[in-house]
C-alpha cells in the first residue's frame, strides 16, 4: 500500500512516522507547502518527497492523509474523492457548514471513504467510558461534565484562521460527548470571555468559552474549555448516573491539585499538550485507517459524523455572538439531505 501524506507539520508528521512503521503500508509520499520541511522528513523516514499536491495524485497512491492547513481540507478531499481514493482528514472538514457539506457530497457521490481525526474515540479512558454508558452500568444517565484546557495559547497568528475556540477545540468535546452517550445535541447556550490576553479579541475569538446542552433523552451537559490553564493540558469527562459516575483523564498527570488535606497530591509531570495526552490514540485511529483501506474494518468516523460535532460548535457560536438558546434545528445539515 501506498499512502500520500499532504502535511508535514506537527501532525502530519506523527501521522508519517505511524504510517512508515505499519506493516501494511509500503511506502509514503509526502509533501508540504514547506518543501524543505517534506524533504526532510522524507528522508528521516527512507521515504519519498514531493514537489507538491499534483505529484501526489500524478504518480499513484492507494490513499490519502491530510494534515494541511484547515483552508486546504475540503478541496483536498474533493479532489481524492473524485480520484476514487480513500482519505484521512484531520477535522475540520471545513470551517463552514457550506465547505463542509459539498466537500461530503463530493465523497458520497464518488462512492469513496472520508475517515475524519478525531482521535478521543481511540482513547482507551473514552472508550471504557463509552462501554460503561452502553452497558448500563451508570444507570439512567442524567449528567455530563466536559473540559479541555490548553497549558499555552497558540500563536497569534494562527487565531483568526483557526475558527474559533468552539469549532477547533470544544468539537473534540462535542464529538466524543455523541460518541460516548449515542444520544444528539437538541440545544445549546454558550458564553465566552475574552478578558485574557488582547490577541483573542483581535481575533474576534475568545480565550475561554462554556456551554450547556441538552440531550434527546434530557440528559444535561456543560463543557469548558480554555486557552489559559498554566498548570497543565487538562481534558476530562465526568458522566454521573443513577447507580454510578465515572471520570476520563483522571490519572497521576492531571493537572489539579485537591485542597483537602486528605486529598491526592499534585501530579508531579502534568500534561502538557495533546500530542503527548493522546500519543496511542492518534497511532490506533491510523492503524485503523489503514484497515479500512484494506477492507477490514467499516470506517469509524465518517464525515456526516464531523457535520454533526460542527453543528454544535455552530450553535454555539451562534448562542454566544446573540446571547440566546439556540436549537440544533435551525443549523443547516440535520437531514440525509442537508436540510
Amino acid at each position: 500500500m501506498r499512502i500520500g501524506v499532504i502535511g508535514t507539520g506537527r501532525i502530519g508528521t506523527i501521522h508519517a512516522n505511524t504510517l512508515s512503521r505499519h506493516r501494511d503500508v509500503g511506502s509514503l509520499i509526502l509533501t508540504d507547502a514547506d518543501a524543505a520541511r517534506a524533504q526532510e522528513l522524507a528522508h528521516r523516514l527512507g521515504e519519498t518527497a514531493a514537489p507538491g499536491v499534483e505529484e501526489i495524485f500524478r504518480w499513484g497512491v492507494d490513499a490519502v492523509v491530510i494534515t494541511t492547513a484547515t483552508s486546504a481540507h475540503a478541496e483536498l478531499i474533493g479532489r481524492a474523492a473524485r480520484s476514487g481514493l480513500p482519505v484521512f482528514c484531520e477535522k475540520p472538514i471545513a470551517l463552514d457548514l457550506p465547505g463542509t457539506l459539498s466537500a461530503i457530497s463530493e465523497v458520497e457521490t464518488a462512492g469513496t471513504v472520508l475517515q475524519m481525526g478525531f482521535q478521543r474515540r481511540f482513547d482507551a479512558g473514552y472508550t471504557g467510558a463509552r462501554e460503561a454508558v452502553r452497558s448500563g452500568r451508570l444507570g439512567r444517565l442524567h449528567t455530563v461534565r466536559a473540559l479541555t484546557s490548553d497549558q499555552v495559547p497558540p500563536d497569534a497568528a494562527w487565531l483568526p484562521l483557526s475558527g474559533g475556540l468552539y469549532r477547533d477545540t470544544l468539537i473534540h468535546d462535542f464529538d466524543v460527548l455523541r460518541w460516548v452517550t449515542g444520544r444528539e445535541v437538541t440545544d445549546v447556550y454558550a458564553a465566552g470571555s475574552d478578558a485574557g490576553p488582547r490577541m483573542f479579541r483581535e481575533a474576534g475569538d475568545v480565550d475561554t468559552a462554556a456551554a450547556l446542552l441538552t440531550l434527546d433523552d434530557g440528559t444535561l451537559a456543560t463543557l469548558t474549555a480554555t486557552r489559559m490553564n498554566g498548570a497543565g493540558y487538562d481534558v476530562r469527562m465526568e458522566l454521573a448516573g443513577e447507580r454510578d459516575q465515572i471520570v476520563v483523564g483522571l490519572d497521576d498527570r492531571t493537572p489539579i491539585a485537591s485542597t483537602e488535606p486528605t486529598g491526592p497530591p499534585a501530579a508531579d509531570k502534568p500534561w502538557t499538550g495533546f500530542l503527548e495526552r493522546f500519543g496511542p490514540a492518534y497511532e490506533s485511529e491510523l492503524n485503523a485507517f489503514v484497515e479500512v483501506v484494506r477492507g477490514e474494518r467499516a470506517n469509524p468516523c465518517d464525515g456526516r459524523e464531523a457535520l454533526q460535532a460542527l453543528r454544535i460548535a455552530e450553535a454555539c457560536e451562534l448562542s454566544r455572538r446573540g446571547r440566546r438558546p439556540v436549537h440544533l434545528a435551525e443549523i443547516a445539515g440535520a437531514s440525509p439531505a442537508f436540510a
